[in-house]
């Protein structure tokens, strides 16, 4: 019967329960997302594509931080690493009469970003575990990639070098798990990207590639999660 008749009590992170503070000013928060994924192809086949003979690896790390200069206010920085490893010994495409040959394919590329993000929160209710927020992302990245096709009587090889400026807002979700770790959803909402490439052919002929994109749709596949330490 004490169990039935026991009060629930109110979740408290040590702020006033009057105020619609959800996270004060002077407070950091730190966080940050990591993967890795492989991959490998054995005599696979995927609709059209016969032979399939590959792997890889694809590796990211993001660290971010920011401080909060007002109640439920932030600025910070985010940075990001990412690297991809794609081999293919073979591939084989086969349409009617036409059959083209991919052998010995080597992709390698690496890219570094480093991204402002301001940050602001809105408590659901006199809630102190719950609010959504909205994170304002302004970013600038760079990277390098090399591509070898060993098919054929000789080695034809590439070198790119990459850059990209992008502005996005991405909207999300957040809840405390205790005092101080925090569980985020986010999303993609809105973005701005310019990116423009320089290309090195057999260390001869050049070439170069600009694509400038707007987007103003929600891309549920591109649903993030991650985990953030509020000190």
């Amino acid at each position: 019967m004490g169990a039935f008749n026991a009060h629930a009590q109110r979740y408290d992170r040590g702020f006033d329960l009057n105020s619609s503070t959800f996270v004060e000013k002077g407070s950091w928060m730190v966080g940050g997302t990591v993967s890795y994924s492989t991959h490998k192809n054995t005599n696979y086949q995927f609709l059209i594509i016969e032979d399939i003979n590959s792997n890889g690896y694809r590796f990211a790390v993001s660290p971010v931080f920011c401080y909060m200069i007002k109640d439920n206010m932030g600025l910070g920085m985010r940075f990001s690493y990412g690297r991809n490893l794609l081999k293919i010994d073979t591939a084989n495409l086969s349409i009617d009469e036409i059959d083209v040959n991919v052998k010995d394919y080597h992709t390698l590329n690496h890219t570094f970003t480093a991204t402002a993000v301001y940050r602001n929160y809105i408590p659901l209710g006199a809630s102190k575990r719950f609010a959504i927020f909205s994170e304002t992302q302004l970013g600038y990245g760079c990277g390098e990639a090399k591509l070898m096709d060993g098919h054929g009587n000789s080695i034809i090889g590439s070198y790119e070098e990459s850059s990209n400026v992008t502005l996005g807002v991405c909207p999300g979700l957040i809840a405390f798990l205790n005092d101080h770790i925090a569980l985020e959803l986010n999303v993609g909402m809105l973005g701005l990207n310019y990116s423009h490439v320089d290309q090195v052919h057999n260390q001869v002929y050049t070439g170069s590639r600009s694509t400038t994109s707007i987007n103003f749709k929600v891309n549920i596949f591109a649903i993030g999660f991650g985990l953030a330490y509020y000190l």
